[in-house]
């Protein structure tokens, strides 16, 4: 199964992004607000230029839970974040997430960010084909 088929089962289509200047306060509002684990970093031209987790806002308000609402965003957040295609594979993803101690993967193709899965897509996704090929082969063994 390929992260281009994770990416279609998702029920939002969007990625939840901030801008690299905003702050972490804001961050953690809008992370709240959407649900969401993770939200990648724009710059003032678009680009993404990292991703911000409830890990590294976790770790850094550890030591400095007060400075929240005056901290940027860049202060906190992973630069350049590792990313996958739609083309690759769970298990490669499963892979990455695993090595690196991820929980979420921005997908890019041809240069353009087209979604985010997290751990738990990958587990579902997984799950779900597992649940597919049992009842394939209980029919197969049934009309045997």
């Amino acid at each position: 199964m390929l992260i281009k088929s994770v990416l279609e089962q998702k029920p939002r289509s969007g990625v939840i992004t901030i801008g690299v200047t905003q702050t972490v306060l804001t961050a953690i509002q809008k992370m709240c607000d959407e649900t969401v684990g993770a939200l990648l970093v724009h710059s003032e031209k678009g680009e993404t230029v990292g991703i911000l987790t409830e890990r590294d806002i976790l770790r850094f308000s550890a030591k400095r839970a007060m400075e929240l609402s005056e901290v940027p965003i860049s202060a906190v957040m992973k630069k350049n974040p590792v990313v996958v295609t739609p083309d690759t594979t769970l298990d490669q993803a499963q892979s990455i997430m695993t090595e690196k101690r991820f929980r979420h993967l921005p997908v890019v193709e041809n240069g353009k960010i087209v979604g985010m899965v997290s751990i738990g897509d990958l587990v579902k996704a997984k799950l779900t084909e597992t649940m597919g090929e049992v009842k394939h082969l209980l029919d197969y063994i049934a009309n045997a």
